[in-house]
């Protein structure tokens, strides 16, 4: 059983909320702006969010799942360990990686399997995520594929943009540091994040995206109202609310890049307390004048 650092989704919104847009965009408007200072520090999560090097990683994660629980000897078909993992599987979405490893063990050990530590079964995944993903990469390094392909629609105008208003970036994903960095290189978004780029380790207790924010305050000497942030996961819009922030819901289409929201990560993020709902960053012009501006 993991020590919980990362808080469990919570909802704290009804769904059915009434919503409105900005006139002549997709653009959603949850809640107006709570905030009555600009923004200075901007955080960002990563996969699904900017980048899309890693779309369609539940394939990978979720057979995987059923693989090692089939091993277990249990009467269960197939089909009901899909389900078991897939629910799971994304109930966790969000949280670093070890998590869903976690949960994997535990649903073993139910079962009378014996399971293997949860980070041998994390180093698993990845490297079959790898070898999904291994020629994105190729592609990005060799200049085959333009950065732009494999980023959410609008993302380079818009860290240009927020970089001209003054702001600092900061990057925190629940994806190993180390694939995060060598993935922000090869999408050429160094220039954006500089040193601000975190993610998980193996001593999953000493990161989680509210302590990276919490640093930032820290640092800068701020509060809250002065972050903004965008995420296609709960745990960052989450933390952003939990110190008065402003928050982005990012319900981007990743397989697709159709330009209309994915209503699974919309009515999940809107729960959590999300301020604005955006499917991608195609009108971030509009976006940042009413973030900035009113």
């Amino acid at each position: 059983m993991s020590d919980n650092i990362e808080q469990d989704y919570r909802r704290v919104v009804d769904t059915s909320v009434g919503t409105s847009f900005l006139p002549g965009t997709s653009i959603e408007i949850v809640r107006g702006l709570q905030a009555k200072r600009v923004p200075r520090q901007v955080l960002f999560d990563f996969d699904g969010t900017l980048s899309l090097v890693r779309e369609g990683w539940p394939e990978i994660m979720v057979p995987m799942m059923v693989e090692f629980l089939t091993e277990t000897g249990t009467s269960e078909s197939q089909d009901e360990l899909y389900k078991l993992s897939h629910d799971f599987v994304m109930e966790l979405n969000g949280k670093q990686t070890i998590y869903q490893m976690f949960r994997l063990v535990e649903e073993i050990e139910k079962r009378g399997g014996t399971a293997r530590p949860a980070l041998e079964y994390k180093e698993i995944y990845h490297q079959r995520l790898m070898d999904r993903i291994e020629s994105r990469r190729d592609d990005l390094r060799t200049g085959r594929v333009e950065p732009t392909e494999m980023l959410v629609p609008g993302t380079m105008e818009l860290l240009t943009n927020l970089m001209a208003r003054g702001a600092v970036l900061y990057l925190a994903s629940g994806t190993d540091e180390n694939y995060v960095k060598e993935e922000v290189e090869l999408l050429q978004l160094s220039l954006f994040f500089g040193e601000h780029v975190h993610g998980a380790v193996d001593d999953y207790k000493s990161f989680s995206k509210a302590q990276v924010i919490q640093r930032i305050l820290e640092t800068n000497n701020v509060d809250g109202a002065e972050l903004l942030g965008f995420g296609d996961g709960y745990v960052e819009i989450q933390n952003i609310k939990a110190v008065g922030g402003t928050a982005v819901a990012v319900a981007s289409d990743e397989s697709g890049r159709s330009g209309k929201p994915d209503e699974w990560k919309r009515n999940r993020l809107i729960g959590v307390g999300a301020d604005l709902v955006i499917p991608d960053y195609a009108e971030c012009d509009r976006l940042l004048a009413y973030l900035f501006e009113g």
